[in-house]
């Protein structure tokens, strides 16, 4: 008996499906995408209304074959990757495949992988969708036409390896103009002058605290501001000795609603925020919980929605099962009159739902045991989200308090100064959770940089108009204005969004890219633009404005929403695009500053003979040379200070000599941290690694542990052996023989409270002791 054949792209969400289908279908895995652009040409006919040359990706010809025997076999064909551009252009290459077969091809979209939700699915198939499909063509002919073409220029101006990417360079458009924002800015001195006050008597205080502090808001009829100690000091002369009258006392409740239910862009910001999880590491997490985790007995289960998603729609059936929970689990005054209704963009795929749990029932506590540490995390994260969201508002009952310390005839025996002759008002303020509503289970993250979003328990005593109050201190305080704060993943998402650049799907993708790319570096979660990063961008800026221009971008975008509308078509996306396009890249090709041959002038002498010092790049990264050279050879390191000035780092020389030449090995700085470089470069270009002075772990090998950074700039430690020993320490390795195998380092951690323990640092032994 003939069997359907159901082709999706995952195998875990292959093994998912195959639990709830049984022996009605055969259901096989793509692994991904089946068909591409080549690797080593541009593929696309520029002259032929853009027509992409399409080649079966290396690997993928025996999945093709597997899948065209078993499409022979069956009686129907199911194409079930993922319901977004890129599922659909997976489904479309395989259905050109497989049309040989003859046999009826339908497209079923999965936006969660349960029971009821595949028997729908799979009870009401559609067409493949041409829109969707070309949509996903316009931005890969883009893709490629950009990367494919600027990359050459770049490799030929710059440096080999270097690549441009058109979404890329926006966000690292972003990234270089905030930190010139940052190094521009000029802080401005300012003070503030806060007031310790007290009830006059702690009976008046009924039960409240007695004393609060009250920040100076107005100096007559202006806001306070003060830009100087000198009037600081003027103005607590001025108060000393004055009554502390209530002038205002303003109540007000109010509430403060739920957030939305996760799209992907705020999925990303909140895990970046909260779990510390880069955008790519979040996708790939919900990717596993939305093909389907092992549950014990229950077999695989697809514990979220689909999570590449821009609306925040909820099914009804999903709404009504969380106020049954909430109802249940919190009570009745947590459950709103009826669901809460979220606006989702106009723009948005509203066939798509927000990210949910597929079963609000089944808790994270529930799961914990068949859940490795990220996905649990990841899950509770979205399961108290879509829970918090359908919940009753917080109510926040806030006073605010103006007190004046209004002048006396007294002052002015103090002398006729404006600060004397002056009114003054200080503002106390407190705010108190009456009822937490949906803070009881969820408050949401926010960004390094913004003000913070907590609700303050702070209480202010009973206090009344005409009352007065003691002064007991008066605290000013020095300040000085903030610039902008760097970009953190969460933030430039955020941004990107709010532009219009990139689409759910994209975001992890952009900023792993110009991570990876060395364009951008992470320090403590902040993006900072490497030099290179710098470079890249003032060039695509100066040759290449549309390239880098967030309006064209966000432009372009909208242009390929309108394709998978079906009201545009994709060879005038392209047309319009390229037509503009193919002016600058030969104007750029004749116009760029060669930096390979000329270097990056920086406006520094040679300190050796006076010569121009110019940026140049090497594998290890960028340094400064003569241009002299060859008959000057000076070279150096170099760091640039907040901001953005280059001083020069001088070479710190040791005792070892070079393997190669002899001459004396300096310490130089590089891309991943310093590392030991020949004195005599550039005839010997010899480098290694800086030694920590211990022994590889490794059994076998006589090889030193050294210090390294990922291309992410996670710090690690492997052997300087590599490629010959692979051996790599995430945690910081120390001089302790184990007891238990005799390796020469272990591997030290240290809780958060201070507790030490040690692990064996060589593969496959797992001694460890504590050292409380």
């Amino acid at each position: 008996m003939a069997k359907s054949l159901l082709i999706v792209e995952s195998p875990t969400k292959a093994r998912t499906l195959n639990r709830y289908l049984g022996k009605d279908f055969i259901v096989k895995a793509s692994v991904g995408h089946v068909k591409d652009l080549p690797k080593t040409k541009l593929g696309i006919d520029v002259e032929n209304q853009f027509k992409p040359e399409y080649q079966v990706i290396r690997g993928k010809k025996k999945v093709l074959k597997e899948l065209s025997e078993a499409a022979a076999k069956a009686d129907a064909i199911y194409l079930g990757p993922d319901p977004d551009r890129e599922g659909e252009a997976i489904a479309w290459h395989i259905a050109e495949e497989l049309k040989a077969n003859g046999k009826p091809v339908h497209r079923v979209l999965f936006y969660e992988l349960t029971h009821k939700a595949i028997k729908e699915a799979l009870q009401r198939p559609g067409q493949l969708n041409r829109y969707l499909y070309d949509a996903q063509q316009a931005r890969r002919i883009l893709d490629r036409l950009v990367g494919y073409l600027i990359s050459p220029i770049l490799w030929e101006k710059v440096r080999r390896g270097l690549s441009a990417g058109r979404v890329q360079s926006v966000a690292l458009r972003l990234v270089c103009e905030r930190e010139r924002e940052i190094q521009r800015f000029e802080p401005q001195e300012y003070w503030s002058i806060t007031a310790r006050l007290a009830k006059r008597s702690a009976e008046e205080a009924r039960g409240g605290p007695q004393d609060f502090l009250a920040k100076l808001w107005r100096c007559g009829k202006k806001k306070a501001e003060i830009p100087n100690e000198e009037e600081a000091s003027a103005i607590v002369q001025a108060v000393q000795g004055r009554i502390f009258r209530v002038q205002k006392v303003e109540k007000k409740r109010r509430q403060r609603k739920a957030p939305p239910p996760f799209i992907t862009s705020t999925l990303q910001q909140e895990a970046a925020r909260k779990l510390r999880f880069p955008a790519k590491k979040t996708m790939r997490v919900a990717q596993r919980l939305y093909e389907g985790v092992e549950l014990g007995d229950e077999g695989a289960v697809g514990l979220i929605t689909y999570m590449r998603t821009d609306s925040t729609r909820l099914a009804d059936e999903a709404v009504q099962a969380v106020r049954r929970h909430i109802q249940e689990t919190y009570g009745k005054e947590y459950l709103p009159g009826r669901p809460v209704v979220y606006k989702t963009k106009s723009a948005a795929q509203d066939a798509h739902e927000a990210i949910r749990p597929t079963d609000v029932f089944r808790t994270p506590e529930s799961v914990k045991d068949y859940l490795g540490r990220d996905e649990l995390a990841l899950y509770t994260l979205i399961w108290k989200r879509f829970v918090a969201c359908q919940m009753a508002p917080a109510r926040i009952f806030q006073t605010a308090v103006d007190i004046e310390a209004a002048a006396q005839d007294q002052d002015a025996k103090k002398g006729a100064t404006a600060a004397s002759g002056m009114s003054y008002v200080f503002r106390a303020t407190g705010s108190v959770i009456e009822f937490p509503g949906f803070m009881v289970l969820y408050t949401e993250g926010t960004d390094e940089g913004d003000k913070e979003d907590e609700e303050a328990q702070s209480r202010l005593p009973d206090l009344k108009e005409g009352e007065v109050v003691d002064l007991k201190k008066l605290i000013p305080k020095q300040h000085f204005t903030q610039p902008p704060p760097r970009y953190t993943e969460a933030s430039l998402i955020r941004e990107l969004e709010e532009k219009g650049i990139g689409r759910p799907s994209t975001y992890a993708s952009i900023l792993s890219t110009i991570v990876d790319r060395e364009y951008v570096k992470q320090n403590r979660r902040q993006l900072t633009p490497t030099e290179l990063g710098f470079i890249i961008n003032d060039l695509l800026v100066q040759h290449f404005p549309d390239i880098v221009d967030v309006e064209f971008t966000a432009k372009m975008e909208k242009s390929l929403d309108e394709v998978e509308q079906g009201a545009s078509p994709y060879i005038r996306v392209l047309e319009e695009f390229y037509s503009r396009f193919q002016k600058t890249l030969t104007e750029a090709q004749r116009d760029m500053l060669n930096l390979r041959v000329a270097g990056l002038p920086t406006g520094l002498s040679c300190p050796k003979c006076g010569k121009p010092l110019h940026i140049r790049f090497s594998r290890n990264g960028p340094f400064l040379a003569c241009t002299g050279y060859p008959n000057c050879t000076f070279s150096s390191n170099y760091e640039r200070d907040e901001k953005g000035a280059i001083r020069l780092v001088e070479q710190e020389t040791t005792t070892e000599l070079c393997e190669k030449c002899g001459r004396p090995m300096v310490v130089k700085q590089g891309r991943f941290g310093e590392f030991l470089a020949c004195s005599g470069y550039p005839k010997c270009k010899n480098t290694k690694a800086i030694g920590m002075g211990i022994a590889c772990p490794r059994e076998g090998c006589d090889g030193e542990l050294v210090e390294r950074f990922s291309k992410r700039g996670r710090k690690f430690y492997g052997c300087n052996r590599y490629p010959d020993c692979d051996l790599v320490l995430w945690s910081r390795p120390v001089a302790i023989t184990c007891a238990q195998c005799g390796s020469p380092a272990m591997v030290e951690r240290v809780s958060k409270k201070g507790d030490r323990t040690y692990t064996c640092a060589r593969p496959g032994c797992g001694y460890k002791f504590s050292d409380t």
